[in-house]
């Protein structure tokens, strides 16, 4: 039931209900100013519960974030902090509203849950124009959120929503296949637990076996408690049905954005160390949104932390005061990109006006035998194998005589064989130390992250000649080509962007592997949202044995390297 109060220097209004078009109702919380106006809104749509505070729902996430960075919980009581959405005493004060609405089945909105399905994102829509018309309201909405509120603004921008004036996608995905469930054409476990760990348990009809909000004392879930059989048939059966579409088929493309349907203003915000989930889907749609206003940065550190620090909260509102108030700030002269560049020890902050960089060197470093890479090509052939379960080849450069900067997208190109019908190949960018040790980054998920990482199932290897480019290979992943074994086929790999600042003296690394990368000095870790430890990949994995049976998957892997058709991974070198 709808409630209003004044607190905090706010008005709320709890559970507000917005009917959709098939006359289910949604239920949202609004945080308004107090002073009755017409305000621009900042929203966001989503399964993790309106009520949830983030401190009781990730407290891992929270307390290291506010222990690291007590920017983040200075100035606001935290009592509205909410897991990957803006808090509002940080927000309401300079005239917005922020919105929040549970989706279809997910918290106090009940209904079928569906994730990312066209159903939740024509809800999307319909919210967005719901809160273009309200009184509170300036007529327009902007998006801005973390992850799952960034995948899906992609998605409803593509539906074109009257009311909506602007996007911020903070470490958003948007291509549902590429980006999401299949690397590579490798299927990724990561949803399925997701789905245990994060929506089960704010799932619409856990009534009082449910959390309670602890600001309201209201069930989070709705007021109905509803037996196991029936929240599971209100529900899809999320990981099995991605298992059961290996390609890229329409089940994959409703669920991705439609770049040339994207037109209204972009931020996008992508993670160095979000390998597995994140950081392409922002570099994607920076070069390929429709929209002739659209801005790229790019950042490190945890996934969830930069949207609520002083420099994340204060980049948003720029382009939000821009494009929402109408407000002459400057943001009209701000450099299209904007990236921390990665250091060992840090990040120095630093303008461009494209991706990828304009006046990178593009530079191969090739394979040879002996367990090197180098500029130079190999003068010999020679067969490189190893066994697929195992931890694979690792090749590694001289020790750099300068400086080096790497930033942007890498690719692996080589000839590839397999004992079996069929190989998974996992290409890993490394960076080790005069003493060799592998230096690893805090990354979006894991404290064990390398520099980059790259997929490919052999058997998804044809191309899409229109969309690859030497730096990004695109994988049509549309039918399967199984491999003659032993016979050698040319694959190309992508290996998501990423950035680091590799000193004098230090090494470069190339891992070509037949599973997931693991750090052999990662600790013991992991968060209280996640069921596997951390070790190098976070929890995007690649080990559901339907989808990597050992018969197939577990054979003998060789490189094939001879000087007509070198093994080379290049590299996006900037100049100084």
């Amino acid at each position: 039931m709808r409630t209003s109060e004044i607190r905090d220097g706010m008005r709320v209004d709890w559970d507000c209900e917005i009917k959709m078009s098939d006359g289910l109702v949604l239920k949202a919380d609004v945080f308004r100013p107090i002073k009755e106006a017409q305000y621009p809104v900042i929203m966001t749509h989503g399964p993790y519960a309106k009520g949830l505070a983030f401190q009781e729902g990730y407290p891992s996430a929270w307390n290291r974030m506010v222990d690291e960075h007590p920017d983040v919980a200075a100035g606001s009581s935290n009592l509205y902090q909410s897991w990957e959405v803006a808090d509002p005493e940080k927000w309401v004060p300079d005239g917005y509203v922020c919105l929040r609405v549970d989706s279809r089945g997910c918290g106090a909105s009940p209904g079928y849950v569906d994730h990312f399905s066209p159903r939740e994102t024509k809800d999307f829509a319909e919210c967005i124009n719901w809160a273009g018309v309200q009184p509170w309201s300036n007529g327009k909405v902007g998006l801005n959120g973390v992850s799952y509120y960034g995948i899906n603004a992609w998605q409803v921008a593509s539906l074109q929503p009257e009311h909506l004036a602007a996007i911020c996608i903070w470490e958003g995905s948007a291509d549902w296949y590429r980006d999401m469930t299949h690397h590579g054409g490798i299927l990724s476990t990561f949803w399925a637990n997701w789905y245990d760990m994060q929506v089960k348990s704010v799932q619409y009809g856990l009534g009082s076996r449910g959390p309670v909000s602890l600001v309201t004392g209201r069930q989070i879930c709705g007021d109905e408690t509803l037996s196991e059989d029936q929240l599971a048939a209100n529900r899809c059966d999320f990981g099995n049905e991605i298992y059961s579409h290996p390609f890229d088929d329409d089940y994959h493309k409703i669920r991705s954005a439609v770049w040339s349907k994207i037109t209204t203003p972009i931020l996008t915000a992508a993670n160095w160390g979000g390998q597995g989930l994140h950081p392409r889907g922002n570099f994607e749609g920076f070069m390929r949104a429709a929209s002739e206003n659209k801005w790229l940065e790019a950042h490190g550190l945890e996934h969830w932390t930069e949207f609520y620090t002083d420099y994340g909260v204060l980049l948003q509102k720029r382009f939000f005061d821009y494009f929402l108030k109408g407000l002459d700030n400057g943001w009209d002269e701000q450099p299209r990109v904007q990236l921390q560049i990665r250091k060992i020890d840090g990040f120095e902050q630093r303008h461009e006006q494209d991706w990828p960089i304009p006046r990178t060197q593009w530079t191969s470093f090739y394979i040879h035998e002996n367990l090197s890479l180098s500029t130079q090509k190999p003068v010999s052939s020679a067969t490189l194998s190893f066994d697929a379960k195992e931890d694979g080849l690792t090749f590694y450069s001289e020790p750099l005589s300068t400086d080096m900067e790497i930033t942007g997208p890498s690719a692996f190109q080589g000839m590839i064989s397999s004992s079996t019908k069929d190989a998974d190949l996992f290409i890993v960018l490394q960076v080790f130390s005069p003493d060799n040790e592998e230096i690893v980054f805090q990354g979006a998920i894991d404290p064990n992250t390398p520099i980059g990482q790259g997929w490919l199932r052999a058997s998804h290897r044809k191309l899409d000649t229109e969309l690859s480019k030497p730096w990004r290979p695109y994988h049509k992943h549309d039918e399967q080509q199984l491999l003659e074994p032993g016979k050698p086929v040319q694959l190309d790999i992508e290996v998501w962007p990423t950035s680091i600042v590799i000193p004098a003296g230090f090494k470069i690394g190339l891992s070509i592997r037949g599973r997931d990368y693991e750090n052999p000095n990662a600790k013991s870790e992991r968060l209280s949202n996640f069921k596997n430890d951390l070790k190098g990949c976070g929890p995007f994995l690649h080990d559901d044995p339907r989808d990597r049976p050992m018969q197939v998957f577990g054979g003998t892997t060789s490189l094939h390297i001879s000087p007509e058709s070198p093994a080379f991974i290049l590299l996006p070198i900037i100049p100084e």
